[in-house]
């Protein structure tokens, strides 16, 4: 066996670390397992219809900006090597497009999911229009 003594540890370990999302917990579903997904979208690819969770979801875009919004949030865009979380629960995602029409969009997310659930549930129109008023104004 080698003697440790002849070939140290580098010291890399002690700066390797980057935070880059910190949070308070949320709420954390009764018997919740977690699944990590990577999700692509085409050029200009408007993503998934407006939906929620069953629990909180972080993720991280890899390459790619997307159009990003929560309700009661504002619209944003998040670039490759940013990231993102949203509560879940009762909370509508209305957007999670590609806003880039000459390259892909590509993240990670990390959801907690329920059993027996499925961790992407689409909102209908009648349901977005009760809970218009809870949406941020859009952009001009």
């Amino acid at each position: 066996m080698p003697d440790p003594r002849e070939h140290p540890h580098s010291e890399a370990w002690k700066t390797a670390l980057t935070v880059l999302q910190e949070v308070a917990p949320p709420a954390i579903p009764e018997g919740a397992h977690v699944t990590t997904v990577q999700i692509e979208y085409p050029p200009g690819d408007e993503g998934a219809p407006p939906h929620r969770h069953p629990g909180p979801a972080f993720g991280y875009v890899l390459e790619g900006e997307m159009r990003f919004e929560l309700e009661g949030e504002g619209e944003r865009i998040v670039r490759a090597g940013e990231t993102f979380w949203e509560p879940g629960g009762d909370v509508i995602h209305y957007q999670d497009g590609n806003n880039l029409t000459d390259t892909r969009l590509r993240f990670l997310v990390t959801m907690l999911c329920v059993p027996g659930q499925p961790m992407l549930v689409p909102v209908d129109e009648d349901e977005l229009k009760r809970r218009a008023h809870l949406r941020a104004p859009r952009p001009s």
